[in-house]
Parts: C-alpha cells; sequence; structure tokens
C-alpha cells in the first residue's frame, strides 16, 4: 500500500486548494513546500466566478468574500474619455484580495481539515513504480523516499518536476514587462479601470483596505517610484502618491503550455501546466478551476484502486487555450499603438462595449465558460 493517496509538490494557491478538496473527503494527502515562510509577495489578487466556484468546494469561500472587496464594474479608457464599461454583481461577481490573504485562508483550512503543509519540504524526484509513485523528498533532516498513489506537480511556471518528466513546454504567442505597485487610495471605490494609451496600458484595480493596484506596460530604465509616477502621468494625466521607500515590482506577462498534463499516476496542475497572463489573476483562477475538475476524478480513481483519470488532459488543455486566448486579446489591447492602430482599438472597444455585445464583454472579462 503506497504511504499517502496523493503528494502535492507545491503550496502556492492551486497545490493548496486541491489539497482542502481531497482531504475534505478523507484522502491521505501531503503537501511539500520547500520554502518555510510564508509568502508575502502581493501578486495575483483577482477572484473571478469559475475561482470562487472552487473556493467555495474548497470551504473558504465565505471567507474570501467576507476580507475581499467586491468590484462594482469595470471602465476602459484612452486618451481621456471612457470607451466601455461593464457591471458586476451577484450573478457573477468579481473581488480582489491579495495572495497572501488567499494562501492564509486556505493554509487554515488545512489545517483543520487535518493536513498541515510541509513546509521546507522539497521533492527532489519522482518516478512510477506499478500501481504507485515512488517520491523522493528532502527536509532539515536530510532525505527519503515515501510512496503515493498520485503525485501532482504544482510547483510553478519554473517546475523542476516538469523538466525532469521531459514534458514539452511551449511558447504562445509574445511576452510583455510590466509594473506594478500598490498604493493608499485617496478616492476609494469599487471600480477597475483600464487606460488603453497609445504609449502603452495603465490599469488599476481597487484592493480591500482603501488601497489600489496601479499596473504599466512598456518599461524603460531605470524603473523605479519616479518613473512609474511619471508614466501613469504622462499617459493617463493623472497624479498617484507612491510612499517613501516602496519600489515598484516588475514581472513579466507570457504565455507557455505543456505538452500534456496527465503522465499515468503524475499530473502537472496550476503554473506548472499552463503560464497565463497574470493580470487579474487569471492563471489562478484557470488552476483553481482545474483543481476542481481534477478533484473527483482523483477521488474516483482512489476508490477504484485505478491510475484513469477520464478527460482530464483533454478539458484542461481545451480551458487553458480558452484562457490563452483571452489573455492574448488583452495583451494586444494593452501594447504601445501608431496613431492609426490606436483609432482602431478604440473602435473595437466600443464596440465591444455597446449593448449589443456588451454581455459577451462581460463574459470575456469574467473568465465565463472555464
Amino acid at each position: 500500500m503506497p504511504d499517502h493517496d496523493v503528494i502535492i509538490a507545491g503550496a502556492g494557491p492551486v497545490g493548496m486548494l486541491l489539497g482542502c478538496l481531497l482531504a475534505a473527503h478523507g484522502a491521505d494527502v501531503l503537501i511539500c513546500e520547500r520554502h518555510e515562510d510564508a509568502d508575502d509577495r502581493t501578486r495575483a489578487i483577482g477572484v473571478h466566478p469559475p475561482g470562487l466556484a472552487a473556493l467555495d468546494d474548497a470551504g473558504v469561500g465565505d471567507a474570501v468574500r467576507a476580507e475581499g472587496l467586491a468590484l462594482e464594474g469595470g471602465e476602459v479608457h484612452a486618451r481621456g474619455r471612457m470607451l466601455a464599461a461593464v457591471r458586476f454583481g451577484a450573478p457573477r461577481p468579481v473581488l480582489t484580495l491579495p495572495q497572501p490573504r488567499t494562501h492564509a485562508l486556505l493554509r487554515e483550512r488545512l489545517t483543520r481539515l487535518g493536513s498541515p503543509v510541509a513546509t521546507g519540504c522539497r521533492v527532489l524526484a519522482a518516478w512510477q513504480q506499478g500501481d504507485q509513485v515512488r517520491v523522493r523528498i528532502a527536509d532539515t533532516a536530510g532525505w527519503q523516499d515515501t510512496t503515493a498513489s498520485f503525485l501532482m506537480v504544482a510547483d510553478g511556471v519554473r517546475s523542476k518536476l516538469r523538466r525532469m518528466l521531459g514534458v514539452g513546454w511551449h511558447a504562445r504567442g509574445r511576452s510583455a514587462r510590466y509594473a506594478m505597485v500598490d498604493v493608499p487610495d485617496p478616492a476609494p471605490d469599487a471600480v477597475a479601470r483600464l487606460h488603453c494609451e497609445p504609449a502603452g496600458l495603465v490599469e488599476s484595480f481597487p484592493l480591500p483596505g482603501g488601497a489600489r493596484r496601479w499596473v504599466v506596460r512598456e518599461l524603460v530604465e531605470p524603473l523605479d517610484a519616479d518613473w512609474f509616477r511619471e508614466a501613469v502621468l504622462h499617459r493617463t494625466g493623472m497624479r498617484i502618491e507612491i510612499p517613501a521607500g516602496i519600489r515598484p515590482a516588475e514581472f513579466v506577462a507570457a504565455q507557455h503550455r505543456a505538452q500534456r498534463t496527465v503522465h499515468g499516476r503524475i499530473v502537472l496542475l496550476g503554473d506548472a501546466a499552463h503560464e497565463i497572463s497574470p493580470i487579474g489573476g487569471q492563471g489562478m483562477n484557470l488552476g483553481w478551476t482545474d483543481a476542481r475538475r481534477l478533484s473527483p476524478l482523483l477521488l474516483d480513481a482512489l476508490r477504484r484502486g485505478a491510475s484513469d483519470l477520464p478527460g482530464y488532459d483533454r478539458r484542461t488543455a481545451r480551458a487553458a487555450a480558452d484562457a490563452q486566448r483571452r489573455s492574448a486579446f488583452y495583451m494586444r489591447m494593452g501594447a504601445a499603438a501608431t496613431p492609426f492602430e490606436q483609432a482602431g482599438r478604440e473602435a473595437l472597444i466600443r464596440m465591444l462595449g455597446s449593448a449589443p455585445l456588451r454581455g459577451r464583454a462581460e463574459n470575456l472579462v469574467t473568465m465565463a465558460g472555464l
């Protein structure tokens, strides 16, 4: 008999959510996280309806609603004019909550379920042996081998285990550089705003506690608070105050997809399976949706003593392709543009915001259909 039902390599938001879903149904889950301290980086903030449904199933949806900020809507602006607006509400809620709080709520839930995260625990290697997976792990006491019926690889975009498995990692479209900073909002509201300007995108998302996240595309060096402040002012005419000592964080938005997600009893999950532009938390929400889809298949396979996960690889690939198409569209809308390109882009945004197409635009923004 294997030592565990499932081992999850990586305690990011996707790995922990899957752990909650499995542990709630009595599965023996070991979650290994190589970092000993909690990740306090701001990172993803958006919680979309498909992700919220997964959080509900994991038992933390109400806590996320209580701490998160429910957005009233989103607006798209360019050259001082509002081009389109969408509204959110009870049927399609969109929330913002800094990722450290989402992490904390999932960790607390896992502890209550009797499956706390094993920190300082690294998965070094894994190989399949008959009806189980042998996993080599290391911690402060050294290394040891353990076994599980399944191994979930949720160790992120730069997954070492994915490379160990020899799985292809294919680029989809172009990448782009962004910077972001969270600052106090002097006039807080619950509306997200996108400025698709000729010099490049500027986004602002309201956060709980009277703060706002600002995101700027098309960076130049040196990247510091002064440059960020001037970029926002030059592109939008808006002045933002960045407190002393706060430096914008830089990141690259890119699209990749693993050649396959299911390899017998080893499954790639979350960012290890697909990289989606992180703007708006799309990758995190897609990973949660994958975990929600995977959980009943894993539980059924464990009951049957089987290894098959019917349709999961195909359905996951289709959902990732849909999400990447949406993300690629957003990135095109946010690139620097010539006057001719800017005029065409503004016309398209106005059309998407018109009454006949507004429902489709809302579906696009809220990640409907995953």
